[in-house]
């Protein structure tokens, strides 16, 4: 799995501390006794762990003196009541990054424990789960890497990376053949993805030259249909109205990827606490 750049982490955390910290910092911390303690991040769910290298960032951060032993590996399932890392250094730097690194291992254990959800509903078919664009701002890459932990396959990072025909462009024009073929003469070595809503529209494109169909919104006998239709032509994928109940339906209809908004926007965080050693 292609692992998240470590410059982003650090740009990400910085900016997260700084939300946190800004202006005057953690002016509680200045009336405790500071001393070198030990404290530990345990999870208090069952979870796919994700973001240990982002909460170790955010205490480094604050003070590099803090040692951040990581106890398991991103990715990893685990039980409730699991210590995921220890650490020790001075407790005035352990509280001051205590809520950012426990926001990051909460978002993304969260987007990986959801995705894991659903790839494992589609485990006895031959299709994958895709996450889309529906990401919290600046914040995209961070779930993304969430999604990859929970075993998914991440979808266009964002609107340059590959051509996607949707429906708002097609109502632009009217003629959905004509704006496939201005896309395959424009495309420039991108792939091409065409969304419809229905077979009709379908039939327009077919023997054209792009990549992919979506099938959105689409019931299953519609899906199926389609599915058989592109078969030796272009790749398939289904999207809308497709969750965590109905998911495995739509694999056994062949198609070869489906693409859930809801493994980022509904993604509920995991949640995580830090313990000071007795």
């Amino acid at each position: 799995m292609q692992k998240i750049n470590q410059k982003y982490i650090k740009t990400i955390v910085q900016q997260a501390l700084r939300e946190d910290l800004k202006p005057s910092g953690d002016i509680t911390t200045k009336n405790i006794q500071n001393r070198k303690i030990i404290a530990k991040i345990i999870a208090k769910q069952e979870c796919l762990v994700g973001g240990l290298g982002f909460a170790e960032k955010a205490f480094k951060i604050i003070d590099r003196k803090i040692t951040f032993k990581i106890q398991t590996k991103d990715g990893r399932k685990v039980k409730k009541g699991k210590v995921v890392a220890v650490l020790e250094g001075m407790a005035s730097g352990i509280l001051k990054g205590e809520r950012v690194a426990l926001n990051f291992l909460g978002l993304i254990s969260g987007v990986a424990t959801n995705t894991n959800k659903f790839v494992k509903k589609v485990k006895n078919n031959s299709c994958k789960i895709f996450c889309t664009r529906k990401t919290l701002p600046n914040l995209r890459m961070v779930q993304k890497y969430g999604v990859r932990l929970g075993g998914g396959i991440n979808h266009r990072f964002n609107l340059s990376d590959e051509v996607l025909i949707k429906d708002n462009h097609i109502a632009l024009n009217q003629d959905i053949r004509k704006v496939v073929e201005k896309a395959i003469k424009n495309k420039k070595g991108k792939k091409i993805t065409v969304e419809i809503d229905n077979l009709s529209q379908l039939k327009k494109i077919m023997g054209l030259k792009f990549d992919r169909v979506l099938f959105d919104n689409m019931n299953l006998k519609n899906l199926k249909k389609g599915v058989k239709i592109c078969k030796n032509f272009y790749e398939t994928e289904a999207s809308g109205g497709i969750n965590i109940n109905n998911i495995t339906k739509f694999a056994r209809t062949g198609v070869k990827r489906i693409s859930v908004g809801q493994l980022t926007h509904s993604a509920p965080m995991v949640d995580f606490s830090l313990d000071f050693a007795s």
